[in-house]
């Protein structure tokens, strides 16, 4: 069932989506702000009982210098540095446990996978804190804690720690730092594409049904959570709707993607209820260098499933030369 615009009329949706006049400057200035923290990467390998990867638990230090933890997968026969895979986890996850993630250490990739702070108690767990949230009243959720100034929402601390996620890995002794990629689902997915941009430049990008794209037009067409949580904010402070919107034009992720220049795969499903079709394609339309779209018809918010990751392998192995 479409739950969108057709195929045909999706190929050429690219609506005109607002972007703040200081919307480089500010992430210049929250990244510069991030990098007062040296970037003291501490890792501890961890006995587990997989035999073919190597685990590491593995901390940085994210927005406002606050530990972020990550897993560190590395195939345990392997010669020179190899390509890197950095992937963040879908909406209310975590890093989850060391054996939920691994196909990309098993296609010879080093492999860090971030948690996402405050979350990762809904899905995979997680084990980071949000220290900096300074308790304004929010819906229940993540994405209107803080909202109404970008220098206060949740996202911003999010999107600040997938851009160092992408330095720590590039700076790893294991790892190639020219060939690096990022990937993820859902909310993973729209990180991807913020941190393609913030932490530029990577060799590839890998967004299924990315999540924080076209905001406004998505809350338009979904009451599906997560972009509930944003309704349910607007229906109780509908005098602060503006600032709201005008916060989330800087997480917006068709404004990330307009200035990427990476090689881009992106994932629609064109029955997902919950990342409309049209945003998803907003991104890829605006997108600045070159993008694939696969396009799975009869799919939903999975994006094509084990059919999509047997795809982003072979799209990794072409640009990241496993």
């Amino acid at each position: 069932m479409l739950t969108d615009l057709p195929l045909a009329e999706l190929e050429r949706y690219r609506p005109h989506v607002e972007e703040p006049a200081d919307f480089a400057a500010f992430w210049a200035d929250q990244l510069t702000q991030a990098r007062t923290y040296h970037l003291d990467v501490q890792t501890a390998q961890v006995s587990t009982p997989l035999r073919t990867v190597e685990v590491h638990d593995l901390r940085f230090p994210g927005y406002g210098g606050t530990p972020v933890a990550a897993w560190l997968l590395l195939p345990a026969h392997r010669e020179g540095p190899l390509p890197a895979i950095v992937e963040f986890a879908s909406y209310g996850g975590g890093r989850g446990l060391p054996h939920d993630r691994l196909v990309w250490s098993a296609a010879g990739y080093a492999h860090l996978i971030m948690d996402s702070r405050g979350q990762g108690s809904s899905s995979n767990e997680g084990v980071t804190a949000d220290p900096q949230d300074l308790g304004y009243p929010s819906a229940p959720g993540y994405l209107t804690r803080g909202i109404l100034d970008p220098a206060t929402a949740y996202l911003t601390r999010l999107f600040v720690d997938a851009a160092r996620a992408v330095e720590v890995a590039r700076g790893l002794e294991v790892v190639d730092p020219e060939r690096i990629g990022v990937a993820g689902v859902s909310q993973g997915g729209g990180l991807a594409l913020a941190a393609a941009h913030l932490a530029a430049p990577v060799s590839a990008v890998m967004a299924a049904v990315p999540f924080l794209a076209h905001i406004r037009r998505a809350v338009d067409l979904t009451d599906e959570e997560p972009y509930a949580e944003l309704i349910s904010y607007c229906t109780t402070h509908p005098d602060q709707v503006p600032e709201v919107f005008a916060t989330l034009a800087y997480h917006d992720v068709v404004n990330h993607a307009r200035r990427l220049r990476a090689p881009t795969l992106i994932t629609a499903g064109l029955a997902d209820a919950i990342c409309p079709p049209s945003t998803v394609y907003a991104v890829a339309n605006h997108h600045g260098g070159d993008v694939t779209v696969l396009a799975y018809p009869f799919d939903g918010h999975d994006g094509g499933g084990s059919h999509r990751v047997r795809q982003e392998l072979a799209f990794a192995a072409t640009h990241l030369r496993p």
